[in-house]
């Protein structure tokens, strides 16, 4: 029951969200063809950006001149840092706001376990995630069909969609971990949305400078980096166990902790 209401009630955001943004990497796909008409200007122009611009945004590694490399560079960025947005807002709120708006009351009278209240409500949050991603990637894959010169790649596709669904994830998973131990949701999105970008801004710095390099394993948006897997054609093993550790560890603790707490009702 709790698992079909949450799902109504979060579904209308779902559709806006993965709408909007699917729709607005979209249309900046469609500036692509007149891009690869320029493409020599455009190199030449590239060659007058500072290097660090060019690691940041992988500008050094991928070409512009190809799809994937135009979508790596352009819209990429938006689907990993602005879903981030999304699923910590999502997951941030979804048990803190039964306590916020008093209806952990009405819940807790009900014949059913906090453990089952937390599974449902996590299964709620992980399908939001897969079709929100699911969404935007048929999205911008009906995009790719209608500017391919020749030059896409379905897998390395295929594995720039299933990247970002673990970065999703793993925020997910702390903002769920907060959602139990905080009451405010105030608090819980400040910390949250605070959290993906100072990471994100974490990613940016370690690819400028070779002696913050070390501050990349510190940052989630490193883990799914568009480069590595359009070069390697493979998300990085140790980086998936990272990302897999972060999530388990994070909601074996919200488990822990929500079963234990003292809700005033």
């Amino acid at each position: 029951m709790i698992f079909k209401q949450e799902f109504k009630w979060n579904v209308k955001a779902l559709m806006i969200w993965s709408i909007i943004l699917g729709g607005l990497v979209f249309l900046m796909m469609q500036i692509y063809p007149d891009f690869a008409k320029q493409q020599g200007n455009l190199e030449a122009l590239l060659e007058a950006y500072p290097e660090g611009i060019k690691k940041a945004f992988n500008m050094d590694r991928l070409s512009m001149g190809t799809v994937l490399g135009f979508y790596a560079i352009e819209g990429y960025m938006l689907i990993t840092l602005i879903g981030s947005i999304y699923v910590v807002l999502l997951a941030g709120n979804i048990l803190a706001k039964e306590e916020g708006e008093k209806t952990i009351e009405f819940l807790l009278s009900k014949p059913i376990s906090r453990t089952s209240l937390l599974s449902q409500k996590l299964a709620v949050v992980i399908l939001n995630i897969v079709l929100f991603n699911l969404f935007v990637s048929l999205i911008n894959g009906t995009g790719f069909l209608l500017v391919d010169d020749g030059t896409f790649e379905w897998y390395p596709y295929v594995l720039m969609s299933v990247a970002p669904i673990l970065l999703h994830l793993t925020f997910a998973s702390f903002a769920f971990l907060l959602s139990a131990i905080l009451k405010k949701g105030r608090q819980i999105l400040s910390v949250t949305v605070g959290v993906v970008f100072i990471t994100y801004f974490l990613q940016v710095i370690s690819s400028v400078s070779e002696k913050l390099e070390g501050l990349k394993f510190l940052s989630p948006f490193v883990y799914v980096d568009a480069a590595d897997i359009i070069i390697d054609e493979r998300i990085k093993g140790v980086y998936l166990l990272i990302m897999l550790t972060i999530m388990i560890l994070n909601i074996t603790a919200t488990f822990l902790i929500y079963r234990k707490k003292d809700i005033a009702v």
